[in-house]
């Protein structure tokens, strides 16, 4: 079933043109989560625009790093009344590692749904692009 708005494709990492189409092959908790099909398995759609493309996605991966890390030791501090450094890194580096399969789909998406130039499809031109496929 195709995603409603952008915003549910994004969150659902769907493709941006069709909303219909995954953008990666395997599930995010596996050792091939980086893997991303070519070509979107539904409209076709390059998922790569361009050779490099998603080197900019490394700026959302470290925005999301630096939130993850400041939420956590927030609840350090909060939760633990200010304890030692190496208090605060155990808690840090863990939560970091454990978020960074969904910080890189994340930035992946957010990179191709922003700028990778490609505009939703309209309920017509995805019968005429269906109809073409079959």
């Amino acid at each position: 079933m195709p995603a409603s708005s952008n915003l549910s494709a994004l969150v659902q990492c769907k493709c941006p043109r069709c909303r219909e189409g995954e953008m990666f092959k395997n599930p995010a908790i596996s050792k091939k989560f980086t893997e991303m099909p070519v070509l979107c398995p539904v409209c076709g759609v390059a998922f790569e625009p361009e050779p490099g493309f998603f080197w900019g996605a490394m700026y959302f991966s470290y925005a999301f790093s630096v939130g993850f890390t400041m939420i956590t030791a927030f609840l350090v501090y909060y939760f633990l009344n200010n304890p030692s450094v190496l208090v605060y890194m155990s808690f840090i580096v863990p939560v970091v590692v454990l978020a960074s399969p969904w910080s890189l789909r994340y930035s992946r998406a957010l990179m191709l749904h922003l700028f990778g130039g490609l505009k939703n499809l309209k309920k017509k031109q995805k019968r005429i692009l269906i109809n073409k496929v079959l």
